[in-house]
């Protein structure tokens, strides 16, 4: 059974960013977002909501006063980058504290919590996870922006020392300033394999391998000494 989310926060970037870890979950459905607390509530009164992914410190009104308001609140996970409000939110008995920048592993591990309350149904945990699918997508920060980029689009990650460049399938590459380690977290290991400390790459996408490297999108790249093992396992080599 799916669940309803909601989205506050006042940055767009952090909406954008947890938009994209809700459109990964099979399990969650993305039903508003918002930038403030007065529209949340207004969205609260005319859709069923589930899951509340609630930033503190906004203009108007907190976040935690904003969690005291509500009669009947669904389940809250702060996401917050002051950890000043922990102890407020074990007050207010909120499903999970989240503090930014958060990473998709962080986040799967507060959304299956959500289960550990409710007795009833929700999510399984050992289904929760990414499920690929055409729509799925992350958002990257480049050229003072955040640009979409669909998951299913991505050829392979290299990684530049501080920054990754993101080669897609329509033959466009994107350079961001972020570790591939962190991505690695982020794709799904049923679909992506890191296959040296430079290179992570789709699995669908590869078009011929040897024992020493890959081709992929035209392209050949090294298979590292170390990870030869973790890429015999992901492509099923006996």
């Amino acid at each position: 059974m799916k669940m309803n989310c909601l989205l506050v926060d006042d940055e767009p970037e952090a909406l954008a960013v947890l938009e994209s870890y809700v459109r990964l979950v099979e399990n969650l459905e993305l039903v508003g977002k918002c930038e403030n607390a007065i529209h949340a509530f207004s969205l609260l009164q005319d859709k069923q909501i589930d899951v509340l992914f609630l930033d503190i410190k906004m203009p108007q009104l907190l976040g935690t006063d904003f969690v005291r308001s509500l009669r009947h609140p669904p389940k809250i996970i702060f996401t917050t980058a002051y950890r000043e409000y922990a102890v407020d939110g074990f007050d207010l008995d909120v499903t999970d504290y989240l503090l930014k920048p958060i990473s998709f592993d962080r986040f799967l591990k507060a959304v299956a919590k959500l289960t550990k309350s409710d007795n009833n149904g929700g999510i399984d945990p050992e289904k929760m996870a990414y499920q690929p699918n055409k729509d799925a997508f992350l958002y990257f920060r480049a050229d003072r922006k955040m640009i979409k980029v669909f998951t299913n689009d991505i050829l392979y990650v290299e990684s530049l020392k501080d920054y990754v460049k993101i080669t897609t399938t329509n033959s466009n590459s994107l350079v961001v300033k972020q570790a591939i380690s962190s991505l690695e977290e982020i794709l799904p290991e049923s679909h992506f394999v890191r296959i040296h400390r430079s290179y992570l790459v789709a699995i669908d996408k590869i078009k011929t391998y040897t024992s020493s490297h890959i081709e992929i999108g035209g392209t050949e790249l090294p298979i590292g000494r170390l990870f030869q093992k973790g890429v015999e396992r992901a492509l099923k080599i006996v």
